[in-house]
């Protein structure tokens, strides 16, 4: 029996994997990492198989794919759409978990780069803008939830497509330019929004008229203390977060 062609999935089995890759954390466990999730987010697909959900075919790949994957959750859509290929074209259950293995790795550190130490980190100091322009509490968590949801939003959206399309080729994608130079482009942004955001946002706490001088010395000098401190234990996004953090809560005391 021949199965149909992944790219012509039906639309709502597409949208049924895509919303299940929003819950693909959901079932996070140190034995499985995400692999429970892989294949809780490829089951509508694996419907297809022959033989349908009583079928053989069905219950090895749903075992198979449920087995232990590591990757970064916001390019997991990427080996999903394309195991799912693997899968439906028939492709020989030896060769998939070969493939699982040698895809877990690139994805995790490509999807390191440019989310956590790149998009968040940047989406925290707009936000920071926000403040220092003056928006309120509100104003600042919303611009930053939009934000950050889009880019993530979109991000499942394409590794889910690129995925069922290329199938077991679909390691050439991760050369695409935004996965590659996306974290450098963004790293400059975020410099440059620093540079704005942080004494917009320093003024508005020191109110008007007033001398900033020994207030940045101070929040430098903390924060090169804290720097030294932590030395490889700091990254870009958590200390991005914890500026934003500190903002958010004075916005709401005062």
């Amino acid at each position: 029996m021949t199965v149909p062609a992944t790219f012509g999935l039906p639309f709502r089995i597409k949208a049924a994997m895509y919303f299940r890759l929003l819950a693909l954390q959901g079932s996070w466990n140190y034995e499985t990492l995400l692999g429970t999730g892989i294949g809780f987010v490829m089951e509508p697909a694996l419907r297809l198989l022959p033989g349908g959900v009583k079928g053989e075919r069905y219950r090895a790949a749903l075992a198979r794919e449920s087995r232990y994957f590591n990757a970064h959750p916001y390019l997991a859509g990427v080996a999903v759409g394309a195991l799912t290929r693997a899968e439906l074209d028939g492709v020989d259950p030896t060769r998939i978990e070969r493939f699982r293995t040698a895809l877990a790795g690139p994805l995790g550190s490509v999807g390191d780069r440019l989310v956590w130490a790149s998009w968040l980190p940047f989406c925290s100091l707009v936000a920071i803008g926000v403040y220092g322009a003056g928006g309120s509490a509100l104003a600042v968590v919303g611009t930053f939830l939009l934000l950050y949801n889009a880019g993530h939003f979109l991000l499942r959206a394409w590794g889910l497509r690129i995925g069922l399309s290329r199938g077991l080729n679909v390691a050439a994608a991760l050369g695409n330019p935004v996965l590659r130079q996306g974290p450098v482009y963004i790293g400059r942004a975020a410099a440059l929004m620093a540079g704005v955001a942080l004494p917009l946002a320093l003024q508005r706490i020191a109110g008007p008229g007033r001398m900033l001088v020994g207030g940045v010395i101070g929040a430098a000098l903390i924060g090169i203390l804290l720097l030294a401190r932590l030395r490889e234990r700091a990254e870009g996004w958590r200390i991005a977060l914890g500026v934003l953090a500190v903002f958010v809560l004075y916005s709401v005391l005062t």
